[in-house]
């Protein structure tokens, strides 16, 4: 990147939103009113707090659907028996109004006892914090790329604003923008819509949005974003603008 492009680059991270999302190790949350509740999922425990107590459970595994995306978490201890069921449907804050991507119903009881109480709410996954950065793209399908790659011009690079799951950039020849799909152990990029430019080659171009689109996993670290699909190979790798 030239030098007027790194300073612009690095304005865009000066200006870049702040993080609202308050990290506390959680990777799904959900809350509901009437009676109000709270639900917490980490990689070591289920927590579900209500008006009247709080129940921490050890983890589960989700148990998937095969024609939709609704996983349930069922949980037996000594002293609870807790069911959660999380689907990937629009729900509303039935107070505030606000959207959230997930339905959760919540179902517990005593364990020697015989009454199951219901809760229904709303819930979301809590995006990779280390993601809200400006990336530029430093490998393709395990090969460096440079400038020459794409006509001269920048190579690729995107910023991931996890505020509200959205992402933009330049893809080589034409800008980028679209949808940040997370939810835990799964990343996407979605909604890819660009710019119609064209360019003498668009080649690398083509494989560049092929590839992002076809990731399903990442990894960061040493201040780089790793894509990948699941296979041993990386699609594509970025490093952080600092």
């Amino acid at each position: 990147m030239g030098t007027k492009d790194t300073v612009q680059v690095k304005e865009q991270i000066r200006q870049m939103e702040p993080i609202t999302i308050k990290i506390d190790g959680s990777y799904f949350k959900a809350t509901g009113t009437e009676p109000f509740w709270g639900l917490k999922i980490y990689d070591d425990k289920i927590e579900l707090q209500t008006m009247e107590d709080t129940i921490v459970t050890p983890p589960s595994k989700a148990i998937k659907a095969q024609d939709a995306n609704i996983k349930m978490f069922r949980i037996k201890t000594e002293a609870n028996q807790l069911d959660i069921i999380i689907s990937n449907k629009g729900c509303a804050n039935a107070m505030s109004g606000e959207v959230f991507p997930y339905t959760v119903t919540v179902s517990y009881k005593n364990t020697d006892g015989d009454e199951t109480h219901v809760l229904e709410g709303c819930g979301s996954y809590i995006t990779d914090y280390r993601l809200h950065d400006i990336w530029v793209l430093e490998e393709m399908q395990g090969a460096p790329v440079s400038k020459e790659d794409f006509n001269g011009n920048d190579v690729p690079n995107m910023e991931i604003n996890i505020n509200n799951n959205k992402f933009s950039g330049f893809s080589g020849c034409n800008r980028m923008n679209g949808s940040v799909f997370y939810e835990k152990d799964v990343l996407r990029f979605t909604q890819v819509a660009s710019t119609r430019m064209a360019c003498s080659n668009m080649e690398m171009e083509t494989e560049f949005l092929k590839a992002l689109q076809r990731s399903t996993k990442h990894k960061v670290e040493n201040n780089r974003l790793y894509l990948s699909n699941g296979s041993k190979e990386n699609l594509l790798v970025f490093k952080k603008i600092d």
